[in-house]
């Protein structure tokens, strides 16, 4: 280890000491997360300002911080299917058989949809608004290599028919989705649990005592895996920390300079849409800036990881505890939006590079009928999109090739993605919490008092 790669470290080290030492002056977890994002911040410009030029030595670097980063997000990762499972069933085996589970997922699910398809209209308006064209944009070899790799992928992610694609959403082996094998393995989990539970309150009456047994052990098991998401959230402010102080020291400022109008346009973008989720909630009756208030810490998160599967954990968590949603619905909110209707991935950048790859063969974009169709094309296409790495390029491929679009110019973006996809991830999760929300108070099931109040701590802490 050279002696530029241990003084970062060392660095790091001192900053994970003081968040420690807040930690134990009970300074609270937002206030931690915050200090956090500020320390990251300040830690990846001094990286990028003293080392960014030397790619081998801030290599070096970064691959020590992942061991925090990338080691946080991937225990999350880890508990994701687990939570999502056991919750479910949990929430099943302790709700009211006459309650309408489908109509419940049909909301959010309607919500999550729906957003999306007001997403792409805002991310449309945003690239007229600013003019962009891709065929402004300079290519280099790594647009060029990315996009000749989008088009590979896309020969067999593109071929799919919308009943091919919704079919995939069905569980065929559960343990296999249990792992995260598949794109979409989230929803075939939650299908797989979901049934598990229904079967439960078909035999509850029925066999009392096989149905009071099988609910004791799912308890004591829900128990467990929420204490071990418990441990796992502690380490979320130096996850921060070491992620946004990786992601930053490596961000390429030159592209993102030459590139500024559709980053801003993209950041534009995904702010309106925050203030469409904003004023539904303010709709429903719910004050939007208490919902900013407690969500801020998850959506954080989100932005600094870029992964609504790893955040998924703070995300239930922030809607059971933080904004009063009722359990089950929060586990499905949270859980269908990993996969169905992310605003960011699934519904801006698409419609966003749609709307700009038109012209280049001769579409005017500004048409309704295109228009209109681009809107359903992203709805539709939302269904399955991976609440991981890759899932916006994913999104952009089915959008581009069900829009007869090059897909290839998908990858002219390569050299600022890392920097706008915090913002999308953080817009996807801000979407899934507020159809829950919208959810539960439409059904009558939210506590008014806990979304009001001052919150309680997050079980980390």
């Amino acid at each position: 280890m050279t002696f530029p790669v241990l003084l970062s470290v060392a660095a790091l080290l001192a900053l994970f000491a003081l968040l420690r030492w807040m930690d134990r002056q009970h300074y609270s977890f937002s206030h931690r997360v915050f200090a956090a994002l500020g320390l990251g911040l300040l830690l990846g410009g001094l990286l990028h300002l003293l080392i960014g030029g030397n790619t081998e030595v801030l290599a070096q670097v970064r691959d020590w911080y992942s061991l925090a980063g990338t080691g946080y997000v991937r225990l999350l990762q880890m508990i994701a299917m687990p939570l999502i499972f056991i919750s479910i069933l949990a929430a099943l085996t302790r709700m009211d058989a006459r309650r309408n589970l489908a109509g419940t997922a049909g909301r959010i699910i309607a919500w999550l949809v729906g957003l999306t398809a007001i997403a792409a209209l805002v991310g449309m308006a945003s690239v007229a608004l600013f003019g962009l064209d891709a065929s402004q944009i300079v290519q280099g070899q790594a647009e060029i290599e990315r996009g000749a790799s989008i088009v590979e992928k896309a020969g067999t992610v593109g071929e799919q028919t919308v009943p091919q694609r919704l079919l995939e959403l069905l569980p065929t082996n559960p343990f296999l989705d249990l792992t995260g094998a598949r794109p979409t393995s989230t929803i075939a989990t939650v299908i797989f649990a979901a049934l598990l539970g229904i079967a439960y309150l078909g035999i509850a009456e029925k066999k009392p005592a096989e149905a009071a047994g099988f609910r004791a052990g799912v308890d004591a098991l829900h128990a467990v895996i929420m204490r071990l998401v418990s441990l796992i959230l502690r380490l979320t402010p130096y996850g921060v920390l070491a992620i946004l102080a990786s992601t930053i020291a490596a961000t390429n400022y030159a592209a993102v300079l030459d590139l500024g109008r559709f980053v801003v346009a993209s950041y534009i973008a995904l702010g309106v849409m925050l203030l469409v989720q904003l004023a539904a909630l303010a709709l429903a009756g719910l004050n939007p800036v208490t919902y900013l208030r407690k969500a801020a810490p998850v959506l954080l998160f989100a932005f600094s990881s870029r992964s609504s599967a790893g955040t998924l954990p703070l995300n239930v968590q922030a809607q059971r505890e933080q904004l009063g949603v009722e359990e089950g619905t929060a586990n499905l909110a949270g859980s269908l939006g990993i996969s169905i209707g992310q605003n960011g991935c699934a519904g801006v950048y698409p419609a966003m590079l749609a709307f700009m790859i038109a012209p280049t063969v001769g579409i005017n974009p500004m048409t309704p009928d295109f228009i209109l169709t681009l809107m359903g094309v992203v709805a539709l296409s939302s269904f399955g999109v991976a609440g991981v790495g890759g899932g916006a390029t994913f999104a952009a491929i089915l959008v581009l090739s069900a829009m007869n679009l090059p897909v290839a110019l998908a990858g002219i973006l390569i050299s600022v993605e890392p920097l706008i996809d915090m913002g999308r991830t953080a817009l996807n999760v801000s979407g899934s919490m507020v159809a829950g929300l919208l959810t539960s108070r439409s059904e009558g099931t939210l506590d008014r008092e806990r979304y009001t109040g001052a919150g309680l701590a997050p079980a980390g802490d």
